[in-house]
């Protein structure tokens, strides 16, 4: 349509490029850059809200705004612009996640990402990255998913322990050796009680 909005964009280290901590996942730089970051960012919310429904917004937030502070430190000079970052942080929030948690549906989840979206790794290096691409971006939502994964390691679904007793039974050991000893000694009424 010939708008331009990458001025909305993050522009590291500068006041002007501030704002963009907040509106860089909504800015892209045309349709087609839109368009494949659109599926991504739908597939891996989907699995946050999912699996981790209790705190999903709460990640969901904070790796947007960590992502964007990172760029904002580190980047390259010019405009970032786009969700790839955000992209990055919930893949590798996804991944962790399931890793630290030991939980099989978890880890299946880590390697179903893995399998869709493991070859995305290389563009968080300059190596491998074209000129024209936020690999910056790229590693800071990396860096923030996998720290989220960490601080939220604990929330959420876990293993289960099979060691655990059930919370739902509350097992009153002296009422049940009162109740066997009753009834005991009504079958039998020459046992004696004790």
């Amino acid at each position: 349509m010939g708008w331009d909005f990458t001025h909305l964009g993050i522009h590291p280290l500068q006041k002007d490029g501030l704002f963009g901590i907040f509106a860089h996942p909504l800015i892209h730089a045309d349709w087609t850059h839109l368009f494949y970051n659109s599926f991504p960012l739908f597939v891996l919310l989907w699995g946050l809200y999912y699996f981790y429904k209790d705190f999903a917004s709460t990640v969901f937030l904070m790796a947007w705004l960590i992502g964007g502070l990172l760029t904002w430190i580190i980047g390259k000079q010019g405009w970032h612009v786009g969700a790839s970052g955000l992209i990055y942080s919930l893949a590798f929030f996804l991944f962790f996640s399931g890793i630290l948690r030991k939980h099989i549906p978890l880890i299946a989840i880590s390697l179903l990402v893995v399998f869709l979206y493991g070859s995305m790794v290389w563009n968080m290096f300059p190596w491998f990255a074209s000129e024209t691409t936020s690999w910056e971006g790229h590693l800071d939502g990396a860096i923030a998913g996998t720290l989220l994964a960490w601080f939220f390691r604990k929330e959420g679904p876990q293993k289960p322990n099979p060691f655990e007793e059930d919370d739902e039974v509350d097992y009153n050991w002296a009422d049940i050796e009162e109740n066997n000893s009753e009834n005991s000694t009504e079958e039998n009424p020459t046992a004696l009680k004790e």
